[in-house]
């Protein structure tokens, strides 16, 4: 009988689940559109994640545990979802709402803190113990590592995506103008794409057309990266960052983001080269392996 946990990841457009034992081993997967309204049924999407991942892994798994995580602010000791801009839920019970569809210990937490866990054990930061990682997904958080330690302090830890770093530039989710998630957040960049040009495409389609000089991506990916800067810069100085972790989908376009990050990161750091900028591990993996993770804590595997 193999022990294993399932981590389940709440993105604004999919929902990434994963079966994982103690040891790190991913023994199933699964990915499905985020339907509406989800916070009000995300325990009949926890069980039947849990159906799913143990019926591909077969016969003989034992479930310790199921962690979930999600977006916006989180309370992760009273399992509260707090707010998310994206999902649309205010002081939403998580853990409640799953536990009361599946059988073992649930344990709730932040996205993009676990997935900095999950990067930290598994993944890009294991030699690494002052990480600042940024996820580029639907939305736009970060999470710090400071010598080895998650950082945690209020609720608005590491939600850098609705600092306005553009006065009157593009209106975000949250009702402000000009946040970095409207700007710089993979959403973002294939919405105004889009808008600019009357044409359907995300950002990987942003990025291809970037990298082979068309004009109007061109502008809209650098803008997209200049703004990305402008935040990091002030963070990785006053946190002593050695690691700058670029997550979610679009590490896939390689250095056609990394080197102009690079670029304008050092730039605004007076010059500075100490300050590696890589893309994570885990990609898209990363909010599943987090809640993976934060669900073996708690059964303390």
């Amino acid at each position: 009988m193999r022990e294993a946990v399932v981590g389940i990841d709440v993105g604004g457009t999919r929902i990434k689940s994963a079966l994982v034992t103690p040891d790190g081993q991913v023994l199933a997967e699964t990915v499905r559109p985020t339907p509406d309204r989800v916070g009000d049924q995300l325990g009949e999407v926890a069980a039947k994640a849990v159906v799913e991942l143990t019926a591909q892994a077969g016969d003989g798994v034992e479930l310790l545990a199921v962690g979930v995580v999600v977006p916006g602010l989180v309370d992760d000791v009273a399992g509260i979802g707090v707010w998310s801009a994206n999902l649309g839920w205010r002081d939403l019970d998580l853990r409640g709402g799953v536990a009361s569809h599946v059988d073992v210990p649930v344990a709730v937490g932040h996205d993009v803190r676990s997935g900095l866990l999950a990067e930290h054990r598994l993944g890009a930061a294991r030699e690494a113990d002052n990480v600042l990682f940024v996820p580029l997904g639907t939305g736009l958080a970060s999470a710090i590592l400071c010598r080895g330690q998650l950082v945690t302090g209020s609720l608005w830890t590491g939600e850098i995506g609705h600092i306005v770093v553009v006065p009157d530039g593009p209106l975000c989710g949250c009702g402000q103008r000009g946040c970095l998630e409207a700007l710089s957040s993979a959403g973002a960049i294939g919405r105004r794409w889009s808008e600019a040009t009357g044409l359907v495409g995300d950002a990987e389609e942003v990025a291809r057309r970037a990298e082979a000089g068309e004009a109007e991506a061109s502008r809209i990916w650098q803008e997209a990266i200049d703004a990305l800067a402008i935040m990091v810069a002030p963070v990785v100085a006053a946190a002593g960052t050695e690691l700058v972790l670029i997550g979610g989908g679009l590490v896939h376009a390689g250095d056609t983001l990394l080197e102009p990050l690079r670029t304008a990161l050092r730039a605004r750091l007076g010059g500075r080269d100490d300050v590696v900028v890589e893309a994570a591990a885990l990609g898209s993996r990363a909010g599943s392996l987090g809640a993976a993770t934060i669900a073996l804590d708690l059964v303390g595997r």
